[in-house]
């Protein structure tokens, strides 16, 4: 199980040597179909987008549907790309000399926000249109970030490096910024048809649990206990939430009678998928995103 302190160095290792691509896993985004059938979600016709030597990974899906961001690292440069999900067609986005990652599309649609490692290594939240101008810094003194997710229009959730690492509130038109926990995960999301973030707090090097933030009571609600060994996972429009370990895929709803039950989903070994890491759904519940590390070529025999 990896621990907070090494999630952190994770973290801090991926972002901060982004000029060194070496340092970088060779991951690929793979592209599936999604289907809820009499209540169980079933995932079918994937396929490998990126399918090339390098870093692809932090998909999120525009709320239109129409594309699929994502990070890319080519010669030595980290920078938001998109998919276009009906041409197949890849676009880069950002074009600076620093290094963007977790490209997500902000409230109202018309940008998006980046993690930016700038050129003296510091890590804000910073937003761009989406033809990659105007770019601005959204929280001038939040810093180091390594992910985020946006609450609502003038809220956004962080996760602030640290020995340990926080999980901040921030109001983006007053810049003040609230400490909700410590302890936690990199993978942050807006819980669907709720003014709510959830999170993943680790309580131990063996025990983590997913847990979701109330924006307007500041209520913390603990979900469910995540699977061992993994700290990615994705919620569908219909509240279900998709995690990974191995090359399965594994779901759990609030309310069913067994709320601490995973049930697996998929067993994705047979399409080069060795160890899922993170997830994305797409707005209306039909495609999933998956990351996993690069297959190896086989020896010649």
């Amino acid at each position: 199980m990896t621990t907070l302190r090494g999630v952190c160095g994770g973290v801090l290792a991926m972002i901060l040597t982004a000029a060194g691509t070496e340092a970088q896993p060779a991951t690929d985004i793979y592209l599936g179909e999604l289907a809820n059938r009499d209540g169980r979600i079933e995932v079918g016709s994937l396929r490998n987008i990126t399918d090339r030597d390098g870093y692809d990974n932090q998909p999120s899906f525009t709320p239109d549907g129409a594309w699929l961001l994502y990070t890319s690292i080519r010669e030595g440069q980290a920078d938001a790309y998109r998919y276009e999900l009906a041409s197949g067609a890849i676009v880069r986005l950002t074009h600076t000399t620093e290094s963007e990652y977790s490209p997500t599309v902000m409230p109202g649609g018309e940008a998006f926000s980046v993690v930016q490692v700038e050129a003296d290594s510091t890590q804000r939240l910073w937003h761009f249109d989406f033809d990659g101008e105007n770019l601005g810094v959204v929280l001038e003194d939040v810093k180091p970030v390594g992910y985020h997710a946006w609450g609502d229009d003038t809220r956004v959730a962080l996760f602030v490096l640290g020995d340990p690492a926080t999980l901040q509130l921030a109001d983006v038109r007053t810049g003040q910024v609230e400490i909700i926990e410590t302890n936690i995960g990199r993978s942050l999301h807006q819980v669907p048809g709720q003014p709510a973030i959830s999170f993943i707090h680790q309580i131990s090097e063996s025990e983590s649990w997913i847990k979701q933030l109330d924006l307007f009571s500041g209520d913390v609600e603990t979900l469910v206990r995540t699977l061992p060994e993994s700290q990615d996972y994705a919620w569908t429009p219909d509240g279900a939430i998709v995690m990974g370990q191995g090359s399965r895929l594994y779901s759990w709803r609030p309310g069913e009678e067994d709320t601490s039950e995973w049930q697996q989903i998929a067993e994705l070994a047979d399409h080069g998928i060795a160890d899922i890491t993170r997830i994305a759904v797409s707005p209306r519940g039909d495609l999933i995103a998956i990351v996993s590390s690069r297959p190896r070529p086989r020896p010649r025999p």
